[in-house]
């Protein structure tokens, strides 16, 4: 388990003081995949910098389960880095080096060399999919497979934790969907408690099960991700979740009743849900905003509509829609305080 007490880190600047990261209290248990994401300037990277003890903290503490990091100097905090490792967006892989070399090179500097390591990275070119590209070098290789080499590095020294700071941004989204698979299948297998730090939603929804949004060095908001992307209640959250929604509601028409239907993870049907609605209660919504979008056979998004009829005939809507799994129905706001509806 990892815990972050009341963790803050302060920087001097030639600006003056910076405060990238105030009072973040946070709790990641073993196991995990945890999503830490924010905008450019969160605080992300300096967070997870901390973590690793890469950074250390201006005030509070980071327990590992239950030690004080903060408290290891020399040979205690290289081995706990190798316990916590760590995988990047620029790859940081040797290029003078094959694959096989770099993977087999933290294992060096643990003092471990010889025939055992070397098997101990073959072994890992298996779990990342690349048996084939021992005595490859990072160049010959794609952006996403040598991203397959650096988490395969990552995995030398068995640790259990691992930390992905944008692991995925550089790689195009059908890549990134390959790479997600694998950390996810390594959680599955290996047990590994993975955190990642990221500026993608599409990243958080695909394999976390808990996130925490940063906004000014500030958590804004956590929970796990079907908790948040069901009911955002942080600007910054909404804003991260559902671009296109933040504010929506200054973009409805006059008078009329609204309803949000947020999809958490719907299983995606052939049956349109509105079309439905329809037959079954004899209710047709219009459609006035939506986003949505499709993660393997899940849906993930929102519906912006108007119900026509009488208050009665918007509960009626309301609980019929509500009733589909993984859909969360929010009636506009301001019709709701002025009719004392839903």
């Amino acid at each position: 388990m990892i815990e972050l007490r009341n963790l803050s880190k302060n920087f001097v600047t030639a600006d003056g003081p910076v405060d990238a990261l105030k009072h973040i209290n946070l709790t990641i248990n073993n196991g995990d995949i945890y999503g830490i994401i924010g905008m450019s300037g969160a605080g992300k990277s300096t967070l997870v910098r901390c973590i690793n003890m890469l950074e250390r903290p201006t005030d509070g503490t980071v327990l590992l389960d239950g030690k004080d990091l903060s408290t290891l100097r020399g040979r205690e905090l290289r081995e706990m880095r190798r316990k916590v490792t760590m995988i990047f967006q620029g790859f940081n892989l040797l290029m003078q080096r094959t694959c096989l070399q770099n993977i087999m090179l933290p294992l060096r500097f643990a003092h471990k060399a010889g025939p055992e390591a070397e098997k101990r990275a073959m072994e890992l070119l298996e779990i990342v999919g690349l048996p084939d590209k021992a005595n490859s070098y990072p160049a010959q290789l794609s952006g996403g497979q040598q991203q397959r080499i650096a988490i395969a590095r990552a995995l030398a020294t068995q640790p259990d934790v691992l930390l992905c700071d944008e692991a995925t941004s550089a790689l195009d989204p059908k890549t990134t969907h390959s790479i997600l698979e694998l950390i996810r299948d390594i959680n599955a297998k290996l047990g590994i408690t993975v955190i990642v730090i990221t500026h993608q939603m599409s990243v958080v929804q695909e394999i976390c099960n808990r996130v925490a949004i940063l906004e000014n060095g500030t958590v804004v908001e956590e929970g796990t991700v079907s908790e948040v992307f069901s009911n955002p209640r942080a600007n910054a959250t909404r804003n991260l979740v559902y671009p296109d929604m933040a504010d929506g509601a200054s973009i409805l028409p006059d008078g009329g009743q609204h309803v949000r239907v947020i999809f958490n993870g719907a299983v995606a049907s052939k049956k349109p849900l509105l079309a439905q609605m329809a037959l079954d209660i004899g209710i047709c919504a219009s459609i006035i905003g939506a986003s949505t979008r499709s993660v393997g056979d899940r849906a993930y998004g929102y519906l912006m509509l108007e119900i026509p009829g009488t208050p009665q005939d918007l509960a009626r809507a309301v609980t019929y829609l509500s009733s589909t799994p993984d859909v969360t129905v929010q009636v506009e706001a301001e019709y709701a305080a002025k009719e004392g509806t839903v």
